[in-house]
């Protein structure tokens, strides 16, 4: 179940109330006359089933109230309410298959943003994934998959084409590519300054056959990135934020963003275009893969507003008969 909380201006009040009431998988409305906007304005609190998020977030934006005040969703961990479950009991489907496109959509646009935090994180992750091809250990590589946070704009980019958020698209893919060319810079300067002072061995920068699946991309490594995007998005569109380490540590984006600096620092080309060759199949194998999956999962869950009017018609034809 969600709480949601509603501002509203008193001429849209009993509309927004109305509107709660008639939907079955909401509970426990507590209306608040002129406790918001300087006692101007009316607060609605309510739970109401995952499965109907986005029903009750339409009706209420029909009324413009996110114009005139707010609507907010907060997760209740813990609710004993029988009310609570009568609402749950009425919506179809599970809680756990539940998307929330509003959810995702704020969390989309965060991530767009190009942040000192995620080119950070960025520029980190390739200096760790570097060391790692250089000295070829392959828990170094893992780590910096880990570490890197280039899934966010990844899944933004998927998010922004899957729904027609065109306004979302240039910035995600600004914040992805900028980070990665900021990345490759600095990481670059470090093992270009390295191995101008003779600390950098050409042949330890370019040979290491634990790590060489690097520089190695072939069909494994599209496959391997369509399966990664595919659970990558359904862990954030299903909240499950455990799976996302399994997808980092799977993509090899990361890798390859580190492999592309130490291979241009000491020269070795062929190298730094295999790696750059593995970059792209895995970004373009994980957008692919996850707009896909967006688009299935908008056509295939059950539209909340057409089920409730469906379970609506059938306990009439049952009552009818009975």
């Amino acid at each position: 179940m969600l709480q949601v909380r509603v501002l509203t201006p008193p001429q849209s009040c009993e509309a927004a109330i109305k509107a709660i009431k008639a939907n079955a998988t909401t509970a426990n409305l507590v209306v608040l006359h002129g406790a918001a906007l300087g006692g101007k304005g009316d607060v609605l609190l309510f739970d109401v089933a995952r499965e109907t998020a986005n029903a009750i977030v339409d009706a209420l934006r029909a009324l413009g109230i996110e114009k005139t005040g707010s609507i907010s969703l907060h997760d209740n961990v813990t609710i004993i309410s029988e009310a609570a479950d009568r609402a749950e009991a009425a919506a179809d489907g599970h809680p756990a298959d539940a998307v929330i496109w509003d959810e995702i959509e704020d969390q989309a646009h965060e991530d767009a943003d190009l942040s000192w935090s995620f080119l950070t994180f960025l520029v980190l992750a390739t200096l760790i994934a570097s060391i790692g091809r250089y000295v070829d250990q392959p828990i170094l590589i893992i780590g910096a998959m880990v570490v890197g946070p280039d899934f966010a704009p990844v899944a933004a980019i998927c998010l922004a084409i899957a729904r027609r958020r065109w306004s979302l698209l240039r910035p995600a893919a600004t914040t992805l590519i900028g980070g990665f060319a900021t990345a490759t810079a600095i990481a670059w300067l470090v093992w270009a300054a390295a191995y101008t002072a003779g600390f950098v061995d050409f042949a330890a920068a370019t040979s290491g056959p634990q790590t060489q699946f690097i520089v190695k991309p072939d069909a494994w490594s599209f496959i391997i990135a369509v399966l990664a995007g595919c659970a990558g998005v359904l862990s954030l569109t299903a909240a499950k934020s455990s799976a996302l380490v399994g997808v980092f540590i799977s993509i090899t984006t990361v890798p390859a963003v580190g492999t592309i600096a130490l291979t241009l620092a000491v020269g070795a080309w062929d190298e730094a275009r295999a790696a750059l060759i593995q970059l792209v199949v895995n970004v373009v194998g994980m957008i692919i893969a996850g707009t896909a999956t967006l688009m299935i999962q908008q056509r295939l869950l059950h539209d909340p507003r057409k089920s409730l009017a469906e379970r609506a018609r059938r306990r009439r034809i049952r009552a009818q008969r009975g």
